[in-house]
């Protein structure tokens, strides 16, 4: 019994450290991001407002109705139903527990993430949104960052759950445009700029690596580890 107790808290250490030691990182990471373009993002604004103009040629209101239905894709409204209706299916459907786990803790940590970023940068949004104003900060995307976390979590899902190769290259080509048209679209209806979406796309898919190698790991050592639990993987 103490060996056993033994072995249980240096699972337990050996998997705080990989946590904090990918948090550390990751937070000097953003720590230098902050410093090299926090002061910066005045001079890109110039490139940004090109991006604008040369989108000015494609507006039109059957576009405009395309990239709402797109940006719709990215928004908390139906991101939130999208993740319990996810987290269900696994838990409930496919008995996947850690796919679940994953699904809750990138879904929550993503979100925390881009509202400190926001608050950080605190970078206003463009003042000429092409149809209606929306609040908050605008540097990073939050589209961005989310759209990457969780379609690029389905990716990540898809590639572990699905074993014929051309659906599996077709869902997740699919996928990608999708992430990429959400970005676009937040551009396209001027309430960000180019430069917060790619940085959105950067940020969120760093953490999303993160998140997956982290709690990779602490799945392989709890199940490595025999507590007399069974977790379907």
């Amino acid at each position: 019994m103490p060996e056993k107790h033994s072995t249980f808290w240096q699972d337990t250490l050996l998997v705080a450290s990989h946590i904090l030691l990918s948090l550390i990182l990751f937070s000097v990471a953003i720590g230098i991001l902050v410093f090299l373009v926090r002061g910066k993002l005045r001079k890109y604004k110039p490139r940004d407002m090109a991006v604008f103009n040369a989108l000015t040629r494609w507006t039109s209101p059957a576009m405009n109705r395309i990239m709402l239905f797109i940006t719709l894709l990215g928004k908390h409204q139906f991101l939130i139903p999208a993740n319990l209706l996810l987290i269900a299916y696994f838990l409930f459907v496919r008995h996947y527990t850690w796919f679940s786990i994953r699904v809750v803790a990138i879904g929550l940590s993503s979100t925390a993430l881009m509202f400190l970023l926001k608050s950080l940068f605190k970078r206003k949004r463009p003042l000429e949104p092409l149809l209606h104003a929306v609040r908050g900060l605008s540097f990073p995307s939050g589209h961005a960052i989310i759209a990457v976390t969780f379609y690029g979590l389905i990716i990540y899902i898809i590639d572990h759950t699905i074993d014929i190769n051309w659906i599996r290259v077709t869902l997740t080509a699919l996928l990608v445009i999708l992430i990429l048209l959400i970005g676009f679209s937040r551009v396209y209806l001027r309430v960000h700029y180019a430069s917060d979406v790619l940085a959105g796309f950067i940020i969120g898919l760093l953490w999303l690596y993160i998140s997956l190698f982290v709690l990779g790991r602490v799945e392989e050592l709890i199940l490595a580890r025999d507590v007399g639990v069974t977790f379907n993987v």
